[in-house]
């Protein structure tokens, strides 16, 4: 028999835009300044936690295993395992989904679960020639031998390659994940105008998010080593509209790309966590759930078509729980793209799609815009790739509790090819 899992608190740092050099805080900089004030605020001891586990992608030199750090550093016992999970974009989802069946089967009371990325920390990366040099460089045993090896010295050895920009590059397609969205936009013939009319929406519902309050039971301030300030996400543009966005120049596929900066997800730091908690945790320590985790998946597909995850991971819980998209009040959908969103929807309406790739019987439908990321998402707020899956199953359990609404999915595309979801039901 399995055995009920709640997410029962949960909090997020602000995110942060890289601006071109390393922010204030490192991954568990973010992650220490996201889990203390969640923690001080539960009812139960810090040593009730049974495991933590953190997403990240972009982990730094001086934080190996940033889970452990993080742990150690926010004061939980020694004796607690931590360990990082690492799948892409779904990382900090992962961490929730390894959390819920630690604790559905029994091993496990509560579960410390986040995601954490400081992209703008992103190391340097010398090219291949530049490595081979330093290697003859280092190996030389001669005054002679060194000389000859300084002179193999190029100018570009001197020009390093920024890690993130290879990371965002599949090795199997050689496509950067913008190219995958434009093979999206072609394929379900998406509007450049479409696509930028979305991206203006996700800033408009960000900043009524933030102007009416939605973010205050979620977002938590950080404060830097130099004294420094944050309490707000800071790449929002209120004022974005479609009219503006459309003079943005292609960002991959010029003259015709659909893809823009403007309508991409923006390159941020940040970190979440949530707690989740068995029933009889619960109980014994009086918790208050948010949301009861039904279901989750993890679906793969051709790298190239990367975008289209959410497809192939939601459908699954759909089937297994035999709902159909009308019985899903709310979904958190990442932004990672303006176009690989709309793919997504299209994909979703196309019989053909539906039939032979997903196996139902005919087309699911339309998620309308009015349950389909509700207060805004990636395109707004930067999509930090080990934290977005945190950020939005909290925020998805968030927003099903604030507007009365019983079932929810958040799903997000992973680079790679690969998809995740979860099934949430309002506590």
């Amino acid at each position: 028999m399995t055995r009920a899992v709640y997410i029962v608190d949960g909090a997020r740092t602000p995110f942060l835009k890289a601006r071109g050099k390393p922010g204030p805080f490192t991954p568990v900089d973010l992650a220490v300044q996201c889990g203390r004030p969640l923690l001080l605020r539960q009812d139960f001891p810090k040593d009730a936690i049974d495991l933590v586990i953190l997403g990240c992608v972009s982990i730094i030199a001086d934080e190996m295993n940033p889970a452990r750090v993080a742990s150690l550093r926010l004061g939980l016992s020694e004796e607690i395992p931590a360990f990082t999970t690492q799948i892409n974009c779904g990382s900090g989802m992962q961490s929730i989904d390894t959390a819920f069946r630690y604790i559905e089967r029994g091993t496990a009371e509560i579960v410390l679960a986040g995601g954490t990325e400081a992209l703008s920390h992103s190391p340097l990366v010398l090219r291949r020639g530049a490595v081979d040099w330093f290697a003859r460089l280092n190996g030389a045993k001669t005054a002679g031998d060194r000389l000859k090896a300084l002179s193999g010295l190029r100018p570009d050895f001197l020009k390093p390659v920024i890690g993130l920009e290879r990371g965002l590059t599949d090795p199997i397609t050689e496509l950067n994940m913008g190219q995958t969205a434009e093979v999206l936009a072609h394929l379900f013939h998406i509007e450049r105008r479409d696509a930028d009319a979305y991206a203006a929406e996700s800033h408009r519902r960000v900043a009524r998010a933030q102007a009416d309050g939605t973010f205050a039971d979620e977002v938590v301030p950080a404060v830097s080593r130099d004294g420094g300030a944050f309490d707000r996400d800071d790449g929002v543009r209120p004022d974005s509209d479609a009219k503006a966005l459309a003079k943005l120049r292609p960002a991959f596929e010029r003259p015709w790309g659909k893809v823009t900066a403007g309508n991409s997800s923006q390159i941020t730091d940040g970190a979440s966590w949530t707690i989740l908690a068995s029933e009889e945790a619960v109980a014994k320590y009086g918790l208050k759930p948010i949301a009861r985790i039904l279901d989750s998946e993890w679906g793969a597909l051709d790298p190239s078509i990367m975008g289209l995850g959410p497809v192939v991971s939601a459908a699954p819980l759909l089937k297994r729980g035999g709902l159909s998209l009308d019985d899903i009040d709310l979904w958190e959908l990442n932004e990672a793209f303006a176009a690989q969103v709309l793919g997504c929807l299209r994909a979703l309406e196309d019989e053909s799609v539906c039939r032979k790739v997903l196996g139902f019987d005919g087309a699911l439908g339309t998620i309308g815009q009015d349950r389909l990321n509700v207060d805004g998402g990636a395109i707004a707020l930067g999509h930090p790739v080990g934290t977005s899956g945190n950020r939005i199953t909290l925020h998805l359990a968030n927003a099903l509790r604030r507007r009365g609404k019983r079932r929810g999915i958040a799903t997000e595309c992973i680079g790679g090819g690969q998809g995740g979801a979860m099934l949430l039901e309002a506590a």
